[in-house]
């Protein structure tokens, strides 16, 4: 009976063996993504606490600016799905071109920043010499920012049709890239000087270069420009790109304020002082391991998603959830009894932080505080499985305005206000730390509740991003057959 139920649950369209060939790819892909973060923090950490702790706060900052271009061009990820579903190939290449227009924008704007760094982070308030490293890496951070919102864009083409594992193989080389050149340039290795924390800022301008450079040449190859338009698709489309903005600007703006709201979260909590801020970087960087790694299971299940209900399959969508649900929550489960029972397993590479020569904090001091945090972040990342997944589905069906309001309600009510009270007043043990962190546990719990009461009423079924074929759609003709000369 329960290998009936296993294998029931396992195969067939929506199980979690169709999940899996969509998500682990995108999994594999964040985890680089993340092991980069991490090595990127830890060197850091042995070159400097200071350095280590305003990179945090400078990477958290540039990215709050730019996660709503990088929510809305990542939305082409649903449109990519739908059409793909189905069956408008055509439609694809006009849709990322669409995207790569509003990331250039957004990378503009994060250009014109540059010379307002110093009063950005003067406004933060942390102390001085945090201040000029901050300063320094966000300036670097806003150069990258056109080249990482188009991989937002383009890696869509790749992500929306469940063609995962390009994507991997791309961030995996970036990733590689990224760590070596952080071991050079910030400690000064092989003849170069020794930049530091510009060194870590600039290693990641030439590996997000890198990926962009792949992704254009692959995007524009034969193949792709005859089947999914991604050279004649180039022209606007100010419908599709209306449609865009229409459904994506809801999904940048739940980003963006989900991502402001934990930035003022750090920012206020480093103000209590360098040991607060350095232990929360530490909890928030090892929450990175288990958090990350599922972000490409919600990438997955928005794409299965939007391929079912493209071709009017919602029960294989509401199977597909269900199935991602129970992979996610196996995951945290292993996750948070890590963080709760092997705590010093995970903190072995901050062990080497900095001596506290140059006015920083030691290892010593910072460990106590982290073991307890680590605590909140075990029991928070179990209920993550539903903000997730269950987002993950809405979002892959173009519930994004949903998503948006509850997230806005949820996280400024319950964790950031709180949070600014608790800390400016420096209520409760620990200065107001301990309980700033069960308003941001209880604002995890509260939104994976409502995500799942909306997916449950199924209102998500019947929606739609994309527009209905005006013809039939006729079968694609296999590459094999077009003819060489046919451009």
């Amino acid at each position: 009976m329960l290998l009936s139920i296993v294998k029931n649950r396992w195969c067939g369209p929506g199980g979690m063996a169709h999940v899996l060939a969509i998500a682990i790819p995108m999994i594999l892909s964040t985890s680089a993504h993340t092991v980069q973060m991490f090595t990127d923090r830890m060197f850091l950490s042995w070159h400097s606490s200071l350095e280590f702790t305003a990179s945090m706060q400078a990477s958290i900052t540039s990215f709050t600016l730019i996660c709503f271009f990088m929510g809305v061009t990542g939305y082409a990820n649903t449109f990519v799905a739908q059409y793909t579903g189905s069956g408008q190939h055509h439609r694809v290449g006009p849709s990322i071109w669409q995207a790569n227009y509003f990331a250039i924008i957004g990378g503009l704007f994060m250009l014109l920043l540059i010379p307002y760094a110093d009063e950005i982070f003067r406004w933060v308030g942390h102390e001085q010499q945090v201040q000029a490293y901050e300063v320094t890496y966000f300036r670097i951070m806003c150069i990258s920012a056109i080249p990482a919102v188009l991989n937002s864009a383009l890696a869509c083409f790749y992500t929306g049709r469940g063609q995962t594992w390009v994507v991997f193989w791309i961030n995996v080389a970036a990733t590689i890239i990224n760590i070596v050149l952080d071991y050079i340039m910030i400690f000064g290795k092989y003849g170069c000087p020794e930049l530091g924390i510009a060194g870590a800022g600039w290693a990641t301008v030439i590996a997000t270069v890198f990926s962009t450079l792949c992704y254009i040449y692959l995007f524009l190859g034969r193949e792709n420009r005859l089947r999914y338009n991604t050279l004649a698709g180039l022209k606007p489309d100010w419908q599709l790109f209306g449609r865009l903005i229409k459904f994506g600007c809801p999904n940048g703006f739940h980003f963006l304020l989900d991502v402001a709201g934990f930035t003022l979260f750090i920012m206020f909590v480093g103000r209590l002082g360098n040991l607060e801020l350095a232990a929360s970087n530490m909890a928030f960087q090892l929450n990175h391991l288990a958090f990350f790694p599922m972000i490409g299971l919600g990438i997955a299940i928005s794409t299965v998603t939007g391929h079912a209900l493209g071709a009017d399959k919602p029960d294989e969508a509401v199977r597909a959830t269900w199935s991602a649900c129970i992979l996610s929550f196996a995951y945290m489960i292993v996750m948070a009894l890590g963080f709760v029972l092997c705590y010093d397993f995970f903190l072995i590479p901050f062990a080497s932080m900095g001596s506290g020569a140059d006015g920083g904090i030691t290892f010593e001091e910072v460990r106590p505080v982290v073991i307890i945090l680590l605590r909140f972040v075990a029991l928070y990342c179990i209920f993550d499985t539903g903000n997730i997944v269950f987002a993950g589905t809405l979002k892959g069906a173009g519930d994004t305005r949903f998503v948006m309001f509850c997230s806005l309600g949820l996280c400024w009510g319950v964790m950031v206000l709180p949070t600014i009270l608790l800390t400016e007043n420096h209520i409760g043990p620990g200065n107001g730390l301990y309980l700033s962190w069960i308003a941001l546990t209880l604002f995890v719990c509260l939104l994976a509740g409502v995500f799942y009461f909306r997916f449950a009423c199924g209102k998500w079924k019947s929606m739609r991003v994309i527009e209905q074929p005006k013809f039939p759609v006729l079968p694609a003709i296999p590459y094999s057959e077009v003819p060489a000369d046919l451009e």
